[in-house]
């Protein structure tokens, strides 16, 4: 809702509930949220060459179903989806639309004069594969898919340098937060005729370093769908596992989004101790897990995790005897309107901000009292007391983190992701 049309209704609020205190500050709050989810890494474009582009394209549904069962020809491959009960010809079509507009994007790269490279996770399907070589080839990469696939891209990104221009190949199927506006998902000429001619602007987005003491070894695994089986080593390179002088190794991938810890079994109960921007000592938790996001990632699962619905906001309306009402601009759509939308912060702030969830909150725990199931802090220490506990990074590259393993989360500018924004 746009802050005009909530101060109408605040206005009409005012009328009915004279006595309330509680509106009285709704403004106040109102313009903060406007302060607090306003994009400010903003810098004027610098020399940028589209000569060399990497286009890394997602693997379709189709395509991993093939894969999968690469023992059947066509025939039985269409035979065995239909008899399983999937619907065979939105496979095809969205697989289709898939392969046009990668070729569409290329095509237009190569008429502006660029070499271009087409890569996918897996080696044996494009001739080449998305990994540290690839990305040290090129001067920019452009994920052509979702979400999913721009964090990606971005995962191999070490540096500030390599910007990512992400194009979102099937508005139908994905939001693309990370994306350039859809309008370019049609026209990606024009996207990359006003890059060319330099009418853009550079946003540069935080993302979060990890480094991790005390594990003996750590294998990481890809979670992704796409790669069943694949040789991470192949993906991240070799010597991450070296140990610094301090005794921590520094995870091979940069979180854009967000990291999580916790129990793999969801089910279960993660046993952690946290400490907050070197606080005097660990808090002692048990929880479902924690999750740190950039300001990148509080649009996504830290957004979800915190959001409050109208119905719980009309909830204590009732309570308090006011207006219950959850209509699209009723009292109850205005405050968690307000309240869900001062949940984000901005892409390039240094602050990561923090969601304990379910924690539990009796008898000794936490231990010490006081710790708040949601905030900010600039660096961040996380001990496992768990079994079968893991960190994820951007949903993608999931590494063990078990009973002893410390773990330590900071931002730092140099790790920026470089990225581009259009009108």
């Amino acid at each position: 809702m746009k802050f005009s049309k909530v101060m109408k209704v605040v206005n009409e609020v005012f009328a009915m509930y004279n006595q309330s205190k509680l509106l009285r500050n709704i403004p106040v709050g109102l313009k903060n949220v406007g302060k607090n989810v306003r994009f400010i890494s903003i810098r004027q474009n610098d020399d940028f060459s589209l000569n060399k582009v990497l286009v890394l394209t997602k693997m379709t549904r189709y395509d991993y179903e093939k894969l999968k069962y690469k023992e059947l020809n066509s025939q039985q491959f269409e035979n065995m989806l239909k008899a399983r009960g999937t619907n065979l010809e939105k496979l095809k079509h969205h697989n289709i639309l898939q392969k046009t507009n990668v070729e569409k994007i290329v095509k237009i790269l190569i008429d502006l004069g660029s070499d271009v490279r087409v890569v996918n996770r897996k080696i044996h399907i494009f001739r080449y594969s998305y990994n540290k070589d690839a990305v040290s080839w090129a001067d920019c990469i452009v994920p052509a898919g979702g979400d999913g696939t721009y964090l990606l891209a971005a995962s191999l990104i070490r540096n500030r340098s390599i910007p990512v221009i992400g194009i979102n190949s099937d508005p139908t199927r994905s939001e693309g937060y990370l994306c350039l506006p859809k309008k370019y998902s049609t026209n990606p000429k024009e996207a990359f005729e006003k890059v060319k001619s330099g009418q853009f602007q550079w946003k540069y987005r935080s993302r979060i370093r990890t480094k991790i003491v005390g594990a003996t070894r750590m294998e990481p695994e890809l979670l992704h769908h796409e790669i069943p089986s694949y040789n991470v080593e192949k993906v991240i390179g070799k010597g991450w596992e070296d140990i610094d002088s301090n005794g921590s190794r520094t995870l091979p991938v940069l979180a854009l989004n967000e990291v999580f810890i916790g129990e793999t079994l969801s089910a279960r109960v993660s046993h952690l101790e946290l400490n907050f921007d070197n606080a005097n000592h660990f808090t002692n938790t048990k929880c479902s897990g924690i999750c740190i996001c950039t300001g990148t990632g509080s649009t996504s699962w830290h957004y979800s995790i915190n959001r409050i619905p109208v119905q719980t906001v009309a909830e204590l309306l009732r309570l308090m005897d006011m207006d219950p009402t959850e209509g699209k601009n009723s009292l109850a759509t205005v405050y968690a309107d307000m309240y869900n939308q001062n949940l984000k912060f901005a892409p390039d702030d240094g602050r990561m901000g923090f969601s304990i969830r379910d924690l539990i909150s009796a008898g000794v725990w936490p231990d010490p009292k006081g710790l708040k199931s949601r905030g900010f802090a600039k660096k961040i220490v996380v001990k496992s007391n768990c079994d079968d506990a893991y960190i994820v990074v951007d949903g993608g590259l999931s590494f063990a983190f078990n009973d002893g393993t410390r773990a330590i989360f900071e931002m730092h500018p140099e790790d920026s992701l470089k990225t581009v924004i259009l009108d």
